[in-house]
């Protein structure tokens, strides 16, 4: 038995980068400490431990955690610092060679993190990399409104471009079960949304024999859960039958995002992904014809091995004829280890960039069109905590950004309002009052 007095008193100190899921697992760390009487460290105070959760999507990724180490190690001198996440995973060598890191914990040690600090706070440099079979629940909830619950973890599809794979896993999961009382949790605590997160929602169910639309309907069930937001979910696993679902809920919102990558069939069958256009335009257009106002956010690689100029001009036009809200646009980057290395064709760092620019500039047009498109109409605005001498802001059901004076009874409340014109910055709508 290890004795948790060595952790009584003690301040940390977190840093997350990467996705949601990321910032979910970091929460659950962040709980799991605090009950062995660790509290979070105060702006610009000293931490005793330092818990970074990195990412390794792009060597960019892999850039911005080093960085983070660095800096988290020289501004806490003499904390037990503690690295994990993807880069944690892939590369824990490198990172177990840095100066002032104490341990290094994979993504299957991730569940395990806290007795392995007990474990090595007087201990040597220790790394902790395991073959990832597990499935480590987590539920972020860095304010009251808006929680991230992990459903979901690891990845069955190799993709060309990616390494999740490796730094996760397979696909696995946690029960229907265990899921709908972490939101029955949430409820008590008096969150009001949920979004649910991993890596491939859409392939819930290896670990437990269900299915996503299974947890969909018996999420829907759990009381006090105003609002469900779907996160990225692969095209060819957004069933039909889901978006009927979602499109007769009161509580899943009309909001998906949905990863493309490109929209050149030659390019995605060099990545290897699942699905065609044809396939990625039913969906777009099935959503907004059982949900008319529906978002729709769309993930984009451009640059990637492979893609010539008339491939991406084929990805742009079809892009630009969607239906869609949103684009996220990814710069493709080189991963030691993947299948895309061997593809010949290169694009070059300043093609790279101009096709991002082209896209960027694309999704501004998309998403003002889609604001503008709203105004006039009633919605209702889960409204978030703001400072005093900030405006108050929130977000609609179909998940457009909404602006009123600052009023901190509405905080984590639903209230429905009209949408008036843009702020002045452009990125809301001003929130009206209905009329009588």
């Amino acid at each position: 038995m290890i004795d948790s007095s060595i952790l009584q008193g003690k301040k940390a100190s977190y840093f997350t980068l990467g996705c949601k899921l990321n910032f979910a697992e970091t929460s659950t760390v962040a709980q799991q400490l605090r009950a062995h009487g660790v509290e979070k460290a105060a702006k610009g105070e000293v931490a005793d431990i330092c818990v970074i959760n990195t990412c390794s999507v792009t060597e960019v990724a892999d850039h911005k955690c080093r960085q983070a180490i660095h800096k988290l190690v020289k501004q806490n001198p003499g904390a037990f610092v503690v690295v994990t996440g993807c880069y944690a995973q892939l590369k824990p060598q490198e990172i177990i060679e840095t100066e002032g890191v104490d341990l290094v914990v994979g993504s299957n040690e991730k569940g395990n993190i806290i007795p392995m600090i007990m474990e090595r706070m007087t201990g040597a440099h220790t790394v902790r990399t395991a073959e990832i079979l597990t499935f480590a629940p987590s539920c972020s909830h860095g304010d009251r409104t808006r929680y991230f619950l992990k459903v979901q973890d690891g990845c069955n599809y190799y993709c060309t471009y990616c390494t999740i794979p490796i730094a996760r896993g397979r696909s696995r999961n946690g029960s229907i079960a265990s899921m709908v009382e972490q939101a029955r949790q949430v409820a008590a605590e008096g969150g009001r949304e949920i979004v649910i997160t991993g890596v491939n929602i859409g392939d819930f169910g290896h670990s437990t024999g269900e299915t996503f639309y299974d947890l969909v309907r018996a999420l829907d069930e759990v009381e006090g859960i105003e609002r469900y937001r779907i996160s990225s979910i692969e095209p060819n696993l957004l069933t039909d039958e889901i978006i009927e679902y979602c499109a007769h809920s009161h509580r899943f919102m009309p909001h998906f995002h949905i990863p493309l990558q490109s929209g050149c069939d030659e390019v995605l069958r060099l990545m290897h992904r699942k699905y065609d256009t044809a396939l990625f335009r039913h969906k777009v257009e099935t959503i907004k014809r059982l949900m008319p106002d529906a978002f729709i956010g769309v993930d984009v690689i451009v640059g990637t091995r492979g893609e010539t100029p008339e491939y991406f001009e084929q990805a742009y036009d079809f892009i630009k004829s969607l239906p869609v809200s949103q684009l996220h646009v990814f710069s493709y980057s080189e991963r030691p280890g993947t299948k895309a290395l061997e593809i010949p064709y290169v694009v070059s760092p300043q093609v790279k960039h101009e096709r991002s620019q082209r896209l960027l500039q694309l999704s501004d047009e998309k998403l003002h069109a889609f604001y503008a498109s709203q105004i006039g109409t009633q919605r209702p605005v889960l409204w978030e905590h703001a400072p005093k001498s900030k405006p108050m802001h929130g977000f609609t059901d179909n998940y457009v950004r909404v602006q009123t004076v600052n009023d901190p009874s509405l905080d984590n409340t639903l209230t429905t309002v009209c949408l008036g014109d843009f702020t002045p910055e452009g990125d809301a709508l001003i929130a009206q009052p209905l009329s009588l």
